[in-house]
Formats: C-alpha cells, structure tokens, sequence
C-alpha cells in the first residue's frame, strides 16, 4: 500500500520520533499531521503542519479517528486509536517500530486491558522502558519500509 498522508498523535510522541519522521515527510515528500492539544514547534516546511485540538480524553485521537483514509499512516503508542484506524484502511505503526495489524491489534488490545486492571486494582505494573537506541532504529527501518511501498 502506497502512503499518502502520515498522522502523528504527537503529544506523547517522542521528540527523537518526530524528528525521524520530519526528515521522512522531507525525503519523499509526504504530509505529516502532528496533533496534539498543545503548541507543537516543527521545522518550516511545505509538508509539515500541525493541528491543535483542545484539551481533554481523546480529542487529538477523535480528531486523527474522524479524518484517517485508506492510504494514511499512523503513528501512535495509543493501541485503541491504532484498533480504530486499522478497520478504516489505515496502517498504524508505534513509537517503537511495531507495525499493527489486524492480526495483532486484538491480542493487543486484550494485554492493555489487562494490566489497565491490575493497575486499577492497586498493583505496581510500571511503565514502558525508555526509548532505546534499538527501538529507534526499529522505527526508522519500519518506516522507511513502509514509506518504500
């Protein structure tokens, strides 16, 4: 599938991502849409541009949801906006190089879930590791592999 468009749930995204994704919106000149419900700063670009949405419980994911086509790339940490923009024709890819497909976004909704639970029950899950060197070039080979389609 050629991509189109990128989207970015830029408000947890981090910034060694972005900048990944700016020289790729750049190299083969494709839009890339940071939405976040903050002042995002991005380089001047033709191909760049940023979206703010007010503040609240998945508005910037609603506002990804709503306006995601077939042929557009997400990139995003948030599994239930990844299993909302799959069905559309949406590909969606994670901060750390994990392609979702409709093959995995189940299974991937379920573990959420779970430990949603155990922390809502009162158990220490911790979070996510940091953002290693591996995942980030985990990420720019994915992309660069979907970007080459």
């Amino acid at each position: 599938m050629k991509i189109e468009q990128i989207w970015v749930d830029a408000d947890a995204c981090p910034k060694v991502i972005k900048e990944i994704l700016y020289r790729a919106a750049e190299r083969v000149r494709i839009a890339l849409i940071l939405v976040a419900n903050q002042p995002l700063q991005v380089p001047g670009s033709r191909y760049i541009r940023t979206v703010q949405v007010g503040a609240g419980f998945d508005i910037a994911d609603n506002y990804i949801v709503q306006r995601a086509q077939p042929g557009h790339l997400v990139i995003t940490a948030d599994i239930p906006l990844a299993a909302e923009v799959i069905p559309k024709g949406c590909l969606a890819l994670s901060p750390r190089g994990d392609l979702y497909t409709e093959e995995n976004i189940r299974q991937r909704l379920n573990m959420r879930d779970f430990m949603d639970t155990l922390r809502g029950s009162g158990i220490q899950t911790g979070g996510p590791a940091a953002l290693s060197q591996a995942d980030r070039q985990a990420f720019a080979n994915q992309l660069d592999r979907l970007l080459a389609c």
